[in-house]
């Protein structure tokens, strides 16, 4: 499977409260038991207007599905071809 950062705007999203944040989550998990193993959702970050999102999945394609199941935005929808951190600096 690929990696993919998906990218929702979302206005005030920084000031959705727990619970909303909960409800968002659990509507996510069920349409994504519904999908079956081809999409996975690994985890979000929430920012000011946005929600940015990292799934493994089959393709782009299943990403759109679930967004549009959800009710979610999927306004940029990227793979994932490289990861680098701190570590990536050493040459060795």
């Amino acid at each position: 499977m690929n990696k993919y950062i998906i990218e929702r705007n979302i206005p005030d999203a920084g000031k959705l409260t727990q619970e909303q944040l909960s409800g968002i989550s659990q509507t996510s998990c069920c349409v994504l038991n519904e999908l079956g193993p081809e999409i996975k959702w690994l985890e979000s970050y929430v920012t000011g207007d946005k929600i940015y999102c990292v799934y493994l999945a089959e393709s782009e394609d299943i990403i759109r599905q679930h967004a549009r199941q959800g009710g979610f935005p999927a306004d940029n929808i990227s793979m994932v071809t490289a990861i680098i951190n701190p570590s990536t600096a050493t040459l060795a």
